[in-house]
């Protein structure tokens, strides 16, 4: 683990999200979190996924689902090996 031995930047890395572009997605991910607690939906083992994934054109108010991190972290490919 890269910061046992010393404080979290937690600042800097709030910093380099926002200039980054991810702030948004990463609140928007944390809501799903929160939303699936409040309605008592285990999370262990899974990842929050976009319904229509935003590489595909999707955004974040298109909603969120559970997935196994195997699916989701998963790329289709064509039978060249491209993917799709």
């Amino acid at each position: 683990m890269p910061y046992v031995n010393k404080a979290r930047p937690y600042k800097k890395e709030y910093k380099q999200q926002v200039e980054r572009g991810e702030h948004d997605n990463r609140m928007e991910r944390q809501r799903a979190r929160r939303s699936y607690d409040a309605k008592g939906i285990s999370r262990k083992g899974k990842d929050i996924a976009h319904v229509k994934a935003l590489s595909k054109g999707g955004s974040n108010g298109d909603g969120t689902r559970l997935e196994a991190p195997s699916k989701n972290r998963s790329f289709r490919r064509k039978s060249n090996g491209a993917m799709k």
